[in-house]
């Protein structure tokens, strides 16, 4: 939020200063033959890109193939997650079958080992969701890396203000005459980057 008021802000001191510039010109008298003509300097004219973030990343080729070494290692922790609810599945119904027979000591130990068993299971379940939330973040950086190197190069060349990003519809409008979608050019800058140019 605190970019959109950044955005705004500059939006206006922009308008401010073209406004300003226009006041102080009606304000000069009338030249005449004498009076030298006085030039006052305009702001130049804000230019802005729009992407969609979330879109441009998702469409990336390198995002796919993290999505699929993701689906991959998910699976693996699926696997073994289900091993060990399977094996405490098993022990609760061992103990189940034989609790009525079992003298107390053996009882009470049973009862101890499901316990451990139990918070175990849930324990690791906590670990494996930890493990992937953190590979994730680790495959993903060097993708947005290259998307936000491609962003940058394309808002130096097309000489952008800002490229703004309109996921989540925080921007319903921006006036087409001051902005323009950045994302084919972005798109273009992606496919030079991959081949290592620029």
């Amino acid at each position: 939020m605190t970019k959109h008021f950044f955005l705004i802000a500059l939006a206006l001191l922009g308008f401010g200063i073209e406004a300003a510039s226009q006041s102080d010109s009606s304000a000069v008298a009338v030249p005449d033959a004498v009076s030298p003509t006085v030039v006052v300097p305009t702001a130049p004219a804000l230019r802005f890109g729009h992407i969609r973030y979330d879109s441009l990343l998702h469409a990336m080729p390198e995002y796919g193939a993290m999505e699929v070494r993701m689906k991959q290692l998910r699976e693996r922790y699926n696997e073994e997650i289900a091993y060990s609810e399977l094996a405490f599945k098993r022990q609760f119904a061992e103990f189940l079958e034989g609790q009525k027979r079992f003298p107390e000591n053996i009882l009470l130990k049973r009862q101890r080992d499901l316990q451990q068993a139990m918070e175990r299971s849930i324990a690791f379940r906590h670990e494996a969701d930890s493990i992937l939330r953190a590979a994730r973040t680790e495959m993903e950086r060097p993708v947005r890396e290259m998307l936000n190197q491609a962003i940058r190069l394309v808002g130096i060349e097309r000489k952008y203000t800002c490229i703004v990003n309109t996921d989540g519809n925080e921007l319903p409008f921006l006036n087409p005459e001051a902005s323009e979608d950045a994302t084919l050019f972005i798109t273009e800058k992606l496919i030079l980057l991959r081949s290592g140019k620029r």
